[in-house]
């Protein structure tokens, strides 16, 4: 569908601090992104991202998973929620679950991840901690960020649409280096929502 005359919509989903989703609010607000957030939605009623798109202006929803709460049901109600703003995009910026084909058929293609390692490096939680506790076993001499697609379950594992390296320096702490690729985190997620949403407006 081509979007000449509106801004992309997006749906983010978060489940904590929401730094990724402050560089999309910003990029938005300053114009470095033809997008506008719709909605925040988390599965952590506590999560500070909340309180960003509040400040915002954006709305925001929390969908908990209760205990007993199937996951094919719980993904097809979060699923409804998100269908409601009519997303072009749906955003996973610190979404910290893997979402079933009840969620994710209903989006296909549009569907957007990012992760703070390379591709096949580190999937799953604690990535960055992992990369540098393997730095300093030899095992890897960088890390990096990528931004993939997530077509199905698989963990951190799909299409990749941009990604960059992250170097580990000698006298990097856990802090350091967590800030360096959150700083890569925030610029590479807008450079690729930004890139889709111009491609989308040329066809």
């Amino acid at each position: 569908m081509s979007l000449p005359d509106r801004q992309a919509r997006l749906v983010v989903l978060i489940s904590g601090s929401g730094s990724n989703l402050q560089a999309i609010l910003d990029a938005s607000a300053q114009g470095q992104l033809p997008a506008r957030v719709e909605a925040v939605i988390s599965n952590q009623p506590g999560a500070y991202g909340l309180v960003r798109a509040a400040r915002a202006g954006v709305k925001t929803q929390v969908l908990a998973r209760e205990k007993g709460h199937e996951r094919d049901e719980y993904d097809r109600a979060l699923a409804g929620l998100v269908a409601a703003y009519r997303p072009d995009w749906v955003v996973l910026a610190g979404w910290m679950r893997i979402l079933t084909a009840n969620f994710l058929d209903r989006f296909p293609g549009r569907v957007i991840n990012l992760h703070p390692a390379l591709p096949a490096a580190f999937p799953g939680t604690h990535a960055i901690q992992r990369a540098l506790e393997a730095y300093h076993q030899g095992l890897v001499e960088h890390t990096g960020v990528m931004v993939h697609l997530v077509p199905d379950e698989g963990v951190d594992s799909g299409p990749v649409l941009a990604q960059e390296i992250v170097p580990i320096l000698p006298a990097d702490t856990l802090e350091t280096l967590e800030s360096r690729v959150h700083t890569v985190e925030h610029r590479l997620l807008v450079q690729v929502l930004a890139d889709l949403v111009r491609s989308n407006q040329t066809t």
